[in-house]
């Protein structure tokens, strides 16, 4: 029996690929609010559906998606996709609308008992 070391990323290729994933991971994050590869956050991917997108943390109680989304419509945005995402006591929501979110909706979605962060992407 032979016995060989698990090498992981500790060859320079295998270093060289982690830090290209790590750094395409992070900018899909930043640009589409994508999450990929958690541990503790929850893991989502929703493609661009055109239009304008707001990446929304929250508590994951009943209710959250019905507010988020009747604050939109009062704005007059017509959302076209959305996805929600849970781990534990923490939900996380993109959505994409036809037109841009103005800073007082941001501001009123920010506002909802529960909702952690709110960034218009």
């Amino acid at each position: 029996m032979v016995t060989l070391p698990h090498l992981g990323a500790s060859t320079q290729q295998a270093e060289e690929n982690c830090a290209v994933m790590v750094v395409e991971q992070v900018r899909d994050y930043l640009e589409n609010g994508n999450v990929r590869n958690s541990v503790n956050f929850p893991e989502l991917f929703m493609a661009r559906n055109g239009g304008f997108r707001v990446a929304i943390v929250n508590a994951n109680v009943p209710n959250m998606l019905g507010q988020i989304s009747t604050c939109m419509a009062d704005a007059g945005l017509n959302i076209l996709d959305m996805l929600n995402k849970s781990r534990g006591e923490l939900a996380y929501t993109l959505v994409d609308a036809d037109t841009a979110l103005s800073g007082d909706c941001v501001e009123l979605i920010a506002a909802i008992d529960g909702v952690l962060n709110v960034r218009a992407l």
